[in-house]
């Protein structure tokens, strides 16, 4: 099969399109004929050197895929050869084939794509177990999302936004505060041109946000501890803005403030399965009956896999990047 591997780490250039035996699926696991593969900011992480794939796993990079079953291993049930299917994965998903734990495998969305499907579930887990799981966010809470537009921003917004909170962003310029209201953002702050803590203290009556979901920490994080109201939970899940924070002691135990971060990409397959059992009883409604929808900026065919990284890390996108791994060979704008 074709696929892309890592010649050493560094640039989007050490990303090379090669040749290798196609997977087999073991034991509970199935074997998907990848049409679409999502672009998302660990693969960059990986390519960097920064991280790494869980011990076993493939080190071809590429967490989530769309396609098409074509084998069944041994004790899969519910799952059928011929299945149009989205699923995710540990690694492997920047190529032709890839062998997915059959818990991690969820059908297409009705009335989706597979370019669409598979933009689903890097972010849609992530955003699901870290807010609704670690955040523990309920109807009718308040939550601030950092990065409003990037991936994970954008499905935060929509998916809080469906299920009765009061959502709030932050963006690095005015161009992007249109797209975040239009996906459910009350509020949508520039944090370039001033700060965000006073105006969303404001908003809430003084009372502060009850859950922020963030991928900036750095300087961010006093910021939102001050936020923060009495008995509010924080989320860590990236540091795009430095790994080392101030954190004022006195001021989380004043407060009774939960801090916690999370990765997704080396917990157990059960676990993924259960989030993926929620995500299809919870949000699967909502991509069906129109109320939500995955935002896919643009599309690239698997080869130009490192132009999707200089994308992605310029901050072009506003949404998601898919790669697309059978079909035409020219990289297209598909909109937002």
């Amino acid at each position: 099969m074709n696929h892309i591997t890592l010649d050493g780490f560094g640039p989007p250039e050490v990303m090379k399109l090669t040749r290798s035996p196609r997977p087999v699926a073991g034991p509970h696991e199935v074997l998907i004929a990848i049409a679409y593969a999502g672009v998302n900011r660990p693969d960059i992480a990986q390519r960097l050197g920064n991280y790494p794939p869980p011990p076993g796993v493939t080190d071809i990079p590429g967490l989530e895929v769309a396609g098409t079953i074509a084998a069944l291993g041994e004790g899969v049930t519910g799952l059928s050869v011929g299945d149009q299917v989205c699923a995710l994965v540990s690694g492997g998903g920047y190529a032709e084939y890839v062998a997915a734990p059959a818990p991690q495998v969820l059908p297409v969305p009705q009335g989706f794509d597979l370019a669409l499907a598979s933009v689903i579930p890097e972010t849609w887990f992530t955003v699901w177990t870290n807010l609704y799981d670690s955040g523990a966010l309920k109807p009718g809470e308040s939550v601030l999302v950092h990065a409003g537009t990037s991936g994970i921003g954008t499905t935060a917004i929509q998916l809080a936004h469906a299920l009765g909170s009061r959502v709030f962003t932050t963006v690095s310029s005015d161009d992007r505060i249109g797209l975040c209201q239009s996906l459910g953002a009350e509020i949508a702050i520039n944090y370039r041109a001033g700060d965000y803590v006073q105006p969303l203290k404001d908003a809430t009556g003084g009372k502060g946000v009850d859950v922020i979901l963030d991928m900036r920490a750095g300087d961010f994080f006093p910021r939102n501890l001050d936020l923060l109201a009495s008995g509010g939970r924080i989320v860590n899940i990236a540091s795009l803005a430095g790994r080392e924070v101030k954190l004022d002691i006195g001021l989380m135990m004043r407060k009774r403030a939960v801090i916690t971060g999370t990765t997704l990409r080396a917990r157990p397959i059960a676990e993924k399965g259960r989030i993926a059992q929620a995500l299809h009883t919870h949000v699967w409604p909502l991509f069906e009956s129109g109320r939500t929808r995955p935002q896919l900026d643009r599309t690239y065919p698997l080869d130009q896999a490192a132009d999707a990284h200089r994308a992605l890390e310029a901050g072009e996108i506003a949404g998601k990047i898919t790669l697309r791994v059978r079909g035409r060979n020219q990289a297209s704008n598909m909109g937002s």
